[in-house]
């Protein structure tokens, strides 16, 4: 049996650890440098500015991870040993459901992930040249409409 929980500081070490292998597996546009320069503010900034939920199989351990800040989905990490067993679309109906969510922002070079909301229901709002941080990764906001 699978559910959703809140997370615990305690447990951040296992979600960055679930975010590296998730990151590694579907973000093939960023370099070695690029995943070393988010996983420190991932890890010391990022998951204390968003509502933290994750899924735990019945031993406890993380499956997959997502955090909203008002109503925007910030971040949806999945390890890619349970990608493809619904843990992305239970986590995502979860914070839409119980967190209100309607917005996400998407890396447009990360195909799987604009393919995912789209079949889940989002359409693309705009597109931005660059990320968040001003980096050259193009971003696709999504909202449901």
């Amino acid at each position: 049996m699978r559910e959703i929980t809140a997370v615990y500081p305690s447990e951040y070490q296992v979600l960055i650890e679930v975010w590296e292998r998730s990151v590694r597996a579907t973000h093939d546009f960023l370099t070695e440098d690029d995943i070393q320069f988010f996983k420190p503010l991932i890890l010391n900034e990022y998951f204390q500015a968003v509502n933290l939920s994750c899924m735990k199989d019945k031993n406890g351990a993380i499956l997959g991870f997502a955090g909203v800040a008002d109503n925007k989905l910030e971040m949806l990490f999945i390890d890619p040993a349970y990608r493809g067993e619904g843990v992305g679309k239970a986590l995502l109906a979860f914070v839409i459901s119980q967190q209100g969510v309607t917005l996400v922002d998407v890396n447009e070079q990360n195909e799987q992930a604009v393919g995912f909301y789209l079949h889940n229901g989002f359409k693309v709002l705009s597109r931005s040249e660059v990320d968040g941080m001003g980096k050259p990764f193009p971003l696709l906001m999504m909202g449901l409409v």
